[in-house]
């Protein structure tokens, strides 16, 4: 066997089909893509998305940035430093701050956030405590307890 004998295997390689080369081609006239339309003739159809002038679904959807959140929890927030009015040892609950005028609305559980110092020893009942709050109500002597 020599380098010019090496040929392609029978049935392996077919001629390309000649469209609209005249009827006897058989892809003759309209070259295989139909009567009339924009899809019959010559460059590109129609751009992606597109839906015969149809308001396109791209268009259609909002255009929102993230998602909600499905079941957010909502805590009457309240910072270490309004705490500093109340007399030491003093139970600290919901109840008690919308009684002293420090709160005025109850959105929900309450939750106690770390912004201020705190110098008095408090015990604090909450639903939820951040780790600075609850640091520095334990360096003043106080405790917090989760309800």
């Amino acid at each position: 066997m020599r380098l010019n004998d090496v040929k392609p295997q029978k049935g392996s390689k077919k001629r390309k089909k000649r469209v609209a080369r005249g009827i006897s081609a058989g892809q003759g006239a309209s070259a295989g893509l139909g009567m009339r339309g924009q899809k019959s003739r010559s460059g590109s159809g129609t751009r992606p998305g597109f839906e015969g002038g149809q308001q396109p679904l791209y268009r259609r959807l909002p255009k929102l940035k993230g998602f909600p959140i499905v079941n957010q929890k909502i805590y009457t927030t309240i910072n270490v430093e309004k705490l500093g009015s109340l007399p030491a040892n003093t139970e600290v609950t919901l109840t008690s701050l919308k009684a002293a005028g420090i709160l005025t609305a109850v959105k929900g559980p309450l939750k106690i956030l770390g912004n201020g110092e705190l110098s008095i020893p408090l015990k604090v009942q909450a639903a939820a405590f951040t780790g600075s709050a609850r640091s520095k109500i334990e360096a003043a002597g106080g405790s917090c307890e989760v309800l």
